[in-house]
Formats: C-alpha cells, sequence, structure tokens
C-alpha cells in the first residue's frame, strides 16, 4: 500500500528478540562468547524469536519510544544427547539379592563359585540415558537403580579379560545387574567436563537453584542506543512479567506474569530512524560463565523494549 504523506500514526508495539538453544544443544553451541547479544543477529529466526526486520535497526524510517524493558527467560524441561557417551568402570554384577556372579553364573555361596573370576562390569552410555537413570535413583529408596548386563554399552569382565557371548549368557541367566547409586552417576556426569550438564540441571530444585536462577542472578544487561550506554544493571532488575507462575515449587519464573510487573524507564528512551541499538547479557565471573554455558536446551531467552512506535500511515 501507498504511504500517506504528512501523516504519522503512533501504536504500541513491543520489540523483541531471542537467543534460542535447541533441545540435545548446549548454550556454548548458541553462544560461545561470554555475552549474548539481542537485536543483533536476526536473519534466519522465526517470528517467536524475534520481530525484528534489519539488525540492531527500526523498520523503515520509524522511530521508538521505549518505556519498559524486560527479560523472559523459559522454563522447559532440558533434553540430553545420546552421542555424548558417559563412562563407568569396575562395578560389580550382582544378583537381586547382592550376591556376586562368577564367569560360569555361580553366586556366592554356590559349590563352584570362583572368587577369581567375579564379573564386574564397565559401561559407556549416553547423556541421556545417564539422566534418566539418576531420576530413577533419586526417587528410589535406597538412591540406587541398576542397568541389565545385556544393555547396549555394557561391557562384562572376569579376571581383565572381556567375557565371551557363553559366559555373558551365564550371567544373564544367573539374573545379574548392574547396581548404579546416585553418586556413581553423577560422576560420570560430572566427568563429561563440558559436556555434562549444569549443576542446577543435574540437580533440579534441591537448593542448587534453578537455570533462572543462575541466569537472573549471575548476569548484567545492558541497552546500547547508538553505542552509548542507556542503562546497566544486573539482570534480576528487569522483570519477565510474563509468562507462567506458580507458588507450588515445581518450577520458576523471574517475576509475576504481569505486564506491569517488570522494569519501566523513568523517562522513554528515543530510538530514532536509523539509529543502531542492541541489548547484551553479560556474565562477568569466568566461573559462572562456564557453568552457564553448559545449560542444555531447549532453552529461550528474550529481551523486550516495550513502548511506541510512530510510522508511516499507509
Amino acid at each position: 500500500m501507498a504511504v500517506v504523506q504528512g501523516i504519522r500514526e503512533k501504536v504500541h508495539l513491543p520489540l523483541y528478540d531471542s537467543l534460542s538453544v535447541e533441545a540435545e544443544k548446549q548454550l556454548r553451541e548458541a553462544e560461545s562468547s561470554s555475552t549474548l547479544k539481542f537485536f543483533v543477529n536476526v536473519q534466519g529466526k522465526t517470528k517467536l524469536e524475534t520481530n525484528l526486520q534489519s539488525a540492531s535497526l527500526l523498520p523503515h524510517y520509524n522511530t521508538f519510544e521505549a518505556r519498559a524493558m524486560r527479560v523472559v527467560i523459559s522454563d522447559l524441561p532440558p533434553e540430553f544427547p545420546d552421542d555424548t557417551k558417559g563412562k563407568g568402570e569396575d562395578l560389580p554384577v550382582t544378583d537381586e539379592e547382592g550376591k556376586e556372579i562368577d564367569s560360569a553364573g555361580k553366586k556366592t555361596g554356590d559349590t563352584g563359585f570362583d572368587p577369581a573370576k567375579v564379573v564386574t562390569a564397565n559401561f559407556e552410555l549416553g547423556l541421556a540415558r545417564l539422566m534418566e537413570l539418576l531420576t530413577e535413583a533419586r526417587e528410589s529408596d535406597d538412591k540406587a537403580t541398576f542397568i541389565d548386563v545385556d544393555e547396549d554399552g555394557v561391557t562384562l569382565f572376569a579376571n581383565n579379560a572381556e567375557l565371551t557371548s557363553a559366559e555373558v549368557s551365564n550371567v544373564i541367566n544367573a539374573g545379574g545387574s548392574v547396581d548404579l547409586t546416585v553418586a556413581d552417576l553423577e560422576s560420570s556426569i560430572n566427568d563429561l567436563d563440558k559436556k555434562s550438564p549444569s549443576k542446577e540441571q543435574i540437580r533440579p530444585n534441591d537448593g542448587a537453584g534453578t537455570i533462572i536462577g543462575k541466569l537472573v542472578y549471575n548476569t548484567v544487561t545492558t541497552l546500547f542506543v547508538g553505542e552509548k550506554v542507556m542503562i546497566s544493571m544486573p539482570t534480576w532488575f528487569f522483570p519477565a512479567g510474563a509468562g507462567p507462575y506458580s507458588e507450588t515449587g515445581k518450577f520458576t519464573t523471574h517475576g509475576e506474569p504481569s505486564p506491569t510487573a517488570t522494569f519501566r524507564f523513568a523517562e522513554p528512551i528515543y530510538i530514532d530512524k536509523q539509529q543502531n541499538f542492541r541489548v547484551e547479557i553479560e556474565a562477568p565471573d569466568s566461573d559462572t560463565l562456564k557453568e552457564i554455558q553448559k545449560i542444555y536446551g531447549p532453552l529461550k531467552i528474550w529481551v523486550v523494549l516495550d513502548g511506541y512506535m510512530t510510522r508511516d500511515v499507509q
């Protein structure tokens, strides 16, 4: 449609942009630097992720009057990859009564049981499977779970030699399994180093904090307009004012989900036509940054500039 000359309209049209971490990926794969940048990389994003058309610029010759700024962080259950493998070594193989089993399938106390040929297990399991087992172990009364000896990734040994297929069958027929405690599983996951999840994802909601808390209380958010700092504060200063809310403690949101429950500028901040602007969220502490970069998706972080757009009437 043609632009109506000499007439402009002012509409309530917030600007938003986001950083997305895909399922089974880590934050470091979406942004490897210590600074998360918003309104800068907008190409190839969906309408859910941004409503900006050009990097750091308003559309056409519009101007914008920013009245509020908010940071919204999704609270979605993480998904972990299977191609990242965690290991465990020299774990005892026992029956349901806790008796050791030798390579002939004999148990402790049986005639012919050979202590020199007691079976042990090594495993190499995907991170998704390890996290599933860790959840099972935490929910059990004895804080332990088990895996079958014939599960993919499990290798059986006796007297430092790998068992033959016939010997493995002996152990299976004897009811052999590998018990794994919470400590065993956490050790295997932590040994992944950079590929291990953050502490908040390994131990969710048990006093180690939440992903939202990790990001909100350990980062600084800065708004730049024309390379000039307009505001720079810890991220907790910019509540989301959006998203789910519950007092049950099952999940966390960054502020009450009301549009008024967020930070509003004392005076509007004006972004002129063709003037660059951006928002940066930075983690100043290097150790905290390393933990934040371990976060597994799906995760989305939105920054919203709420205010009024002045544009040509069409």
